[in-house]
């Protein structure tokens, strides 16, 4: 089974990472994990005043500084076997288009654990990928 695990970098995606490799036997040994982090879109107004390699540049750039942490510490506990997507954009979106092209069977996320109030306020990641796919997605707060 292909296991993608979405990461930012924070606090939260770290628990999931970190929650994956505590319980390896279950989550990743035998199976592949995808790992997909997503840069927020730059916006069209200043796309346009740079070159195509600047905007490849910057996201490349930024990805590394999430994705290069997350690949140090799968090889600390010897994990070799995932691949990385990195995407820019929507990030619940391209954190579902990501999953469906990967034919992934679980999604996993690391939440903030915000309640009711909170998801009704600020809208939340977790929550859409929640609503918009029928693969299971495990939250870890």
């Amino acid at each position: 089974m292909k296991i993608l695990i979405a990461v930012d970098g924070s606090a939260y995606t770290q628990k999931a990472l970190a929650y994956l490799v505590a319980n390896r036997a279950m989550f990743v040994d035998g199976h592949e994990l995808v790992i997909v982090h997503v840069c927020t879109g730059i916006s069209g107004h200043v796309t346009r005043h740079l070159s195509k390699e600047i905007v490849s540049d910057y996201y490349a750039e930024e990805s590394a500084k999430v994705i290069d942490p997350v690949k140090a510490q799968l090889a600390a506990q010897g994990i070799a076997n995932y691949t990385v997507d990195a995407r820019h954009g929507h990030i619940a979106e391209e954190i579902l288009k990501s999953a469906a092209a990967a034919q992934a069977g679980l999604i996993v996320l690391g939440t903030h654990g915000h309640g009711i109030l909170g998801r009704a306020l600020m809208g939340s990641v977790a929550t859409k990928v929640i609503a918009e796919t029928n693969t299971t997605v495990l939250l870890v707060q």
